[in-house]
């Protein structure tokens, strides 16, 4: 498991992008944190770095953004209005688990549950992150990789 610590939205952003340079077919990232931790941030850099121009938002009542024009494209979800598994399945997307480029998914554990019980449902290749507020102004960022 890895730690990043951020201490602005800048340095969340050129997380992402980094992983956004990197990243490959079928990588799924998931998001966990309060509001306001920096996912959508990371979700920008990532975009970045995938060589996306286009705005990204958060998809809080879409639950999907999807954005092209980079390298891969991005699937952005946000589960945070869906409560379980079986919303989040009724609504379709199961697709996203497997993805035709890189799918970011904000509020996982809506999906996967905790850490632990989420394990035996996990992408092929995973990226499980966390974000913890240590103050205004930073972010605890950890992250471990599965199917790498």
């Amino acid at each position: 498991m890895a730690t990043f610590i951020s201490h602005s939205p800048a340095d969340t952003i050129a997380l992402g992008e980094s992983w956004g340079r990197n990243a490959i077919p079928g990588l799924v990232i998931g998001l966990t944190g309060d509001l306001g931790a920096g996912k959508t941030q990371l979700v920008k850099g990532l975009a970045q770095g995938l060589g996306i121009a286009t705005r990204v938002s958060s998809p809080t009542f879409a639950l999907v953004n999807e954005y092209s024009g980079g390298r891969l494209r991005l699937f952005h979800l946000d589960l945070y209005r869906l409560d379980n598994r079986a919303q989040i399945e009724g609504a379709g997307l199961e697709e996203y688990l497997a993805p035709e480029g890189v799918a970011v998914i904000e509020w996982v554990e809506h999906w996967f549950g905790s850490a632990e019980a989420g394990d035996a449902f996990r992408p092929p290749l995973y990226r499980r992150v966390r974000f913890e507020i240590t103050s205004p102004s930073s972010r605890q960022i950890t992250y471990e990789d599965f199917g790498f």
